[in-house]
């Protein structure tokens, strides 16, 4: 027995293993139900093929998307604020930030803060350095700084060289999710395809006037 290349669209099972299965549907019964070998369902795989565009189209990324400093320039803007500072707990404070940064923000930031939440406490840990940067205290502008925990650190990207000379340090396109996303959907279709594609083609119908 063995696995057989020359029409794998067809059957990757040789013909002793395919006899093998289909002598074992003919004796078995799955709850009273016997096995008909019949092919997978056209709707089922046109179902399997939207649930991956619908993820891709909707998600854009997945995963991957690592925050950086500029998503919370509109917290920090509005720690110091009276409405703020008249909140008595941290949690009531960052409830009313994030709404409030969520309404002025714009394009894609909505969802970066609303994936990446962040606590009165970090907020208080990640202000000084923020506001640095945005008085030109660094090289780089926020873009280029990841928040990781209750700091800031320069993102490990190099990208394309700028006009000042520095290289780009932002996340690039491809590594927030895409490439992952790719190679798993990759990797699930073509496993569905040497699973399915073991069994005896569905032309080939057991007997099941034998099953017992």
């Amino acid at each position: 027995m063995g696995w057989k290349f020359d029409q794998p669209l067809y059957c990757l099972s040789d013909e002793q293993e395919q006899k093998e299965m289909l002598e074992l549907m003919e004796k078995t019964k799955f709850g009273g139900l016997s096995e008909g070998n019949n092919k997978l369902p056209m709707p089922l795989v046109a179902l399997c093929g939207l649930i991956i565009l619908t993820a891709f189209m909707i998600t854009q990324p997945i995963w991957g998307q690592r925050p950086n400093a500029e998503i919370y320039t509109d917290f920090v803007a509005l720690m110091d604020s009276p409405e703020v500072q008249r909140l008595a707990t941290g949690e009531e404070k960052m409830k009313f930030i994030t709404q409030q940064a969520m309404a002025k923000a714009t394009g894609r930031t909505p969802g970066d803060i609303e994936r990446h939440p962040m606590s009165w406490n970090d907020l208080l840990n990640v202000s000084a350095s923020i506001k640095e940067v945005q008085a030109g205290g660094g090289q780089y502008d926020l873009a280029s700084y990841n928040v990781i925990g209750n700091r800031i650190q320069l993102a490990n990207f190099e990208g394309y060289v700028q006009a000042n000379g520095l290289r780009e340090r932002k996340q690039p396109w491809f590594d927030k999710g895409y490439a992952i996303d790719i190679f798993y959907v990759s990797y699930f279709c073509l496993t569905m395809v040497l699973v399915i594609k073991q069994l005896p083609h569905f032309t080939r119908k057991p007997d099941m006037s034998k099953a017992s």
